[in-house]
């Protein structure tokens, strides 16, 4: 008896599940992968360990990245395209202070919720970026020259305080992500063994204030 024709939608809705299984599971390995390569590094960092965190075979791991270097990348990459999108909100018909105050609140909470991915793109700029110094010097400088105009349109027009747009961002970027590389100081400091959902929040609004205060947007 002849097969029965497979229907497109058929064909269609296999290949929607199995992209959406592809997608979780590279996200479990990800998530496994910063907390792997922020307390080890990447020297000590073994594709073992990333695949017993994210709790799949080894065999598994090298399906979706086929090295250790592969998957280093990966999770670089991505920390840092997911620090660049809230920047998108940074726009001459913005209003500043919603926007700058958004971008700081992102940044925040990506520290918040995601210490580990942090701390290994910090570990790496602090081995002189060998893997991510092209991204620094094309994307990250692309969008910083890009949204510094911004920002220069909106001094120009009266709307802000005369600040340093550039430099701006250097200060926004040490201290939202001073809560994820240096949380063991600040802990410390506190006298406590780690951060709160309350502390992120008390954080997150002496950040926002003090920078905003310091671009006259907020009296």
């Amino acid at each position: 008896m002849p097969a029965l024709a497979r229907s497109p939608l058929t064909d269609a809705s296999d290949a929607a599940s199995k992209g959406q299984i592809r997608q979780a599971n590279e996200a479990v390995i990800l998530a496994a992968a910063e907390r792997v390569f922020a307390g080890a590094g990447f020297g000590g960092a073994t594709m073992a360990a990333i695949a017993k965190a994210a709790g799949l075979p080894k065999a598994n791991l090298h399906y979706y990245f086929g090295s250790k270097q592969e998957l280093y990348r990966t999770v670089l990459a991505r920390t840092l395209k997911d620090w660049l999108l809230p920047a998108l909100n940074i726009t001459a018909q913005a209003d500043p202070r919603a926007a700058i105050e958004s971008y700081i609140r992102a940044k925040m909470a990506l520290s918040a919720l995601r210490p580990h991915a942090s701390k290994v793109f910090a570990n790496e700029l602090l081995h002189g970026a060998p893997v991510v110094k092209g991204l620094l010097a094309t994307e990250l400088r692309e969008m910083v020259r890009t949204k510094a105009a911004v920002i220069d349109g909106w001094i120009a027009s009266g709307r802000m305080a005369a600040v340093d747009p550039v430099h701006l961002f250097f200060t926004i970027w040490a201290a939202t992500q001073t809560y994820a590389d240096f949380d063991v100081q600040v802990c410390a400091v506190l006298g406590q063994p780690e951060l709160t959902p309350q502390d992120h929040a008390r954080a997150t609004e002496h950040v926002v204030a003090l920078i905003l205060r310091g671009c006259g947007l907020l009296s």
